[in-house]
């Protein structure tokens, strides 16, 4: 049981930093192209964002 409620876990995070990397890419470029690339790199780029943006 403890290791769904974790796996569930995981997934809602990837999910969300997926999301979240597409919108601030897309609020700042203007661009579909990049926000697809920046949803696959998903936190790696949220992470780069909040750093040097």
């Amino acid at each position: 049981m403890w290791i769904y409620a974790r796996t569930d876990g995981i997934r809602a995070g990837i999910g969300f930093g997926t999301a979240l990397a597409i919108v601030i890419s897309y609020t700042k470029n203007q661009s579909i192209g990049w926000a697809i690339l920046h949803g696959l790199l998903s936190w790696l780029y949220v992470i780069y964002a909040a750093l040097f943006h």
